[in-house]
């Protein structure tokens, strides 16, 4: 039985019940038992505070972990990155306040900086050159500055409406985030085997993210001309029809790109252009 500890509370906790979900393992979503089992897969689930995810894994009390990358830095544990799962994005940044006349880096020698980030920012400030004060706090980071408790703030920035809120301008970007998945440095066969098996569902469920399944109607006399524009992952699947002058085309297209390749086709004269979307893609 494979041991997965995830974060109790939430955005990471919603994302990562829901990638479990996207890859067909049944898991309560009920956080009021610390541990709780699949019914379909050999894996068990415990719930636990952010912070305490990657020395869990470190240690052997899980044997892996989904987490952010700023905790993991943070923390500085001894596990290994499994896979980086491209959910749950933030910034970890450096910010004042707006009517701060702000220099460049060096603005920030000898000020005081309120963080629940220490290690990752004192290991940045060094790197520059610069000395700080750090004021270590958990909570409302944000606020310090408005109250005098500090002169800027170092904390996870997502949308940015919360510095906005509090009268704060992001100034330097420190280092981007994501979650991850970490994994203990020892794991038995047995459990490398679980573990295996369930990069596999992910990456199915990965490979599926903004992919559009399309079929469509295409003259032949322009099938040369459609097969170009189409960027399948191999090549196109073609099905010849009664009239024919015509064929199906089977293709699948990044969302990225999808209206302007949906209009190419058009232009070359694909018709009845049916769209679906993909749950998995096994490559």
């Amino acid at each position: 039985m494979l041991r997965i500890a995830v974060q109790s509370k939430g955005r990471l906790f919603e994302d990562t019940l829901h990638l479990l979900g996207e890859a067909d393992i049944k898991i309560s979503a009920s956080r009021r038992t610390l541990l709780v089992q699949s019914t379909n897969f050999p894996i068990e689930v415990l719930y636990l505070r952010d912070d305490d995810i990657p020395q869990s894994v470190a240690t052997g009390v899980a044997d892996i972990g989904i987490v952010g990358e700023n905790e993991f830095e943070e923390r500085g544990e001894d596990a290994e990155i499994v896979e980086r799962l491209g959910f749950s994005k933030c910034r970890l940044s450096l910010a004042i306040p707006k009517e701060v006349n702000y220099t460049g880096l060096e603005w920030f020698e000898g000020k005081k900086i309120a963080t629940s980030y220490p290690n990752i920012l004192n290991r940045f400030m060094l790197s520059k050159g610069i000395i700080i004060e750090t004021h270590v706090i958990t909570g409302s980071v944000e606020i310090s500055p408005g109250i005098g408790l500090a002169d800027g703030i170092f904390d996870i920035v997502s949308s940015g409406s919360t510095l906005v809120s509090n009268n704060l301008s992001e100034v330097e970007v420190v280092m981007q985030s994501e979650a991850l998945l970490i994994g203990n440095r020892h794991l038995s066969e047995e459990k490398q085997a679980t573990l295996q098996e369930l990069l596999f569902r992910i990456g199915a469920v990965k490979q599926a993210e903004d992919k559009k399944y399309i079929r469509m109607n295409v003259p032949k006399a322009r099938l040369e001309e459609i097969i170009d524009v189409l960027p399948g992952l191999k090549s196109p699947t073609i099905i010849p029809l009664a009239d024919e002058e015509w064929c199906s085309v089977h293709s699948v297209l990044d969302q990225r790109r999808f209206w302007e390749i949906i209009g190419r086709l058009k232009e070359l004269g694909a018709q009845g252009i049916l769209v679906t979307p993909i749950e998995k893609m096994i490559l």
